[in-house]
């Protein structure tokens, strides 16, 4: 008769969580949310980072990533929680990570977690989009044509097919800064509205709206849309 399986041995929950502000840049985004995931656990070994790990027959290094950003996105607001085994300090795990990361993965801050869920914290998003193709006059004609509908399908093809949903709504904010950027706040909504989807939407309200080239995209900031401006998990720590 076979042995019953042996459990195994349990793991100490974190006596410390730190919250993580980190930025993709220059050709660092087109980092895949997994290619990021694989050289932070790296850097955390680097950096000696004492993390703590999961309970169970293959065990984790406690990471909880919230919202990252598409592929080829780049961003300066990312945020992730780690937990550790014992206590470190923000300032010496930023420069740790930091250092070990490759170049245009860059930590920014870190913070002692004050508590609730982190995501909790991130329901929306503000965007500088730069494109290239549409002269001035077909970009402000198409952003006050998106503005003023109620509502905005679009298509994007998902792992589940093609899938259609309202991009209008999730749009708080959509400016024009200058001939070839706009400004974009945009909600957390489900599913996901992307910059991308809005520039699907703005071509589908005025047909001259071409790009003559995929848009750099550039998440400035994340955190709840208050007083008309973001105002990151951070600053409520």
């Amino acid at each position: 008769m076979a042995e019953p399986r042996r459990q195994p041995e349990q793991q100490a929950p974190p006596v410390q969580r730190l919250r993580v502000r980190y930025a993709k840049r220059g050709r660092a985004r087109f980092a895949s949310h997994r290619d990021f995931s694989r050289a932070f656990e790296r850097a955390l070994r680097r950096a000696g980072v004492p993390m703590a790990y999961s309970s169970g027959f293959s065990p984790h290094p406690r990471i909880s990533y919230a919202n990252a950003s598409p592929t080829g996105a780049a961003t300066e607001a990312e945020y992730l929680e780690i937990g550790l085994a014992r206590p470190a300090d923000p300032d010496a795990v930023r420069a740790g990570l930091d250092a070990a990361l490759p170049q245009g993965l860059d930590v920014l801050q870190v913070v002692e977690a004050s508590g609730g869920s982190l995501a909790d914290g991130l329901q929306a998003s503000e965007w500088r989009i730069e494109i290239a193709g549409p002269d001035r006059d077909t970009v402000d004609a198409a952003v006050a044509a998106l503005l003023a509908a109620e509502s905005l399908t679009v298509e994007r093809m998902t792992k589940s097919g093609l899938r259609e949903f309202d991009a209008r709504g999730a749009i708080v904010a959509l400016w024009v800064i200058d001939d070839r950027t706009l400004g974009l706040v945009s909600r957390h909504v489900v599913p996901l509205v992307r910059p991308d989807d809005v520039l699907q939407a703005l071509g589908r309200v005025e047909p001259r709206f071409a790009l003559a080239q995929p848009a750099l995209l550039t998440r400035l900031a994340q955190g709840v849309w208050r007083d008309g401006r973001i105002v990151g998990p951070f600053e409520d720590a």
